[in-house]
């Protein structure tokens, strides 16, 4: 059999008709690190933030460089990673029939002391987005890698039973009867499988928004005004959610182009919860620090895990 090339999966990676299910995820992040085992590209520290690395493909490939990669959460070995989407894939079978009460479960609680979960997800959306960075236009393959990270999410949530879609709703706008403004929502998920559904116009009642992006950079704004209007124009609290894969970027930092910088804006992210309103949750799963330690933040801001475990029930309950 032919070894997978990194062109090969270029072409997955932009195939529209793939990644329908989460074994497809599974399947690019084994044939990934599979790749880098066999073709060993050049493994560079940040010289600022020793547990993020990048990769630097070869001259086919005009020696591009990948996102930075957290190593706390991203498994370069293609056997631990195998053996722990299949733990992964138990899990979710366990979250499915307990739900919240998964937590007090002897049999589950080392698995999710472990972050086991964050990692999974990070390993898997970040080898799509090393894949995306060995194109030469890097716009060739930016939109489509926050396409599978949503579609990514989805899946998760529906494979834990929810019912969990992509939708454009219509919503009037007061005082002009014959006026209505469309609004594309990444996912609105619920329990109530009779009402959700991908073609449904509106929100009902039970039903959550949830906005998925790979970073918070240039969009954190949005996602607030979405709340806002979502809320004032249909005349009640709608209940909404952001999730982020993270918010780091390489930086060129001294002497080195590999610097890693934080992209969250922590003061605009606080000033719109002031000025605006709280969301309902906002999730990361590769938090930065400071969401850790400034309590501020900790206390609008968890981690992926969390969001699956624990809130995802309190919200939809």
């Amino acid at each position: 059999m032919t070894a997978v090339t990194l062109h090969d999966l270029q072409v997955s990676v932009q195939d529209k008709t793939a990644f329908t299910t989460l074994a497809d995820y599974a399947h690019i992040g084994q044939t990934f690190l599979e790749l880098i085992s066999r073709i060993q590209p050049t493994r560079i520290i940040s010289p600022t933030h020793n547990n993020y690395i990048f990769y630097q493909y070869d001259e086919p490939y005009g020696y591009r460089v990948t996102r930075p990669l957290n190593t706390d959460l991203f498994m370069e070995s293609s056997h631990e990673f195998e053996l722990a989407f299949a733990r992964f894939m138990t899990f979710l079978a366990d979250v499915r029939q307990y739900e919240d009460a998964v937590t007090g479960r002897k049999s589950t609680q080392a698995y999710i002391a472990a972050n086991e979960i964050n990692k999974v997800v990070y390993t898997v959306q970040q080898s799509i987005g090393s894949v995306g960075d060995s194109f030469g236009n890097p716009n060739q393959s930016r939109k489509r890698i926050g396409q599978l990270f949503e579609t990514l999410i989805k899946l998760i949530i529906q494979e834990v039973g929810l019912e969990c879609e992509p939708r454009t709703i219509k919503i009037p706008i007061p005082g002009y009867p014959d006026q209505v403004m469309p609004y594309e929502l990444d996912l609105v998920f619920s329990r109530n499988k009779a009402l959700v559904t991908a073609e449904s116009g509106f929100i009902d009642l039970t039903e959550i928004v949830g906005s998925v992006k790979t970073t918070s950079k240039d969009r954190i704004d949005k996602i607030f005004l979405d709340k806002f209007l979502l809320t004032k124009l249909l005349g009640r609290e709608v209940p909404v959610v952001a999730i982020f894969l993270h918010d780091v970027q390489r930086a060129v930092k001294g002497k080195s182009i590999f610097g890693v910088n934080s992209t969250f804006k922590s003061n605009h992210f606080l000033g719109y919860t002031v000025a605006l309103n709280s969301l309902d949750g906002v999730y990361y799963v590769d938090p930065r620090p400071d969401m850790i330690a400034n309590q501020r933040l900790r206390e609008q801001i968890a981690d992926f895990q969390t969001f699956l475990v624990q809130d995802l029930w309190r919200l939809s309950g």
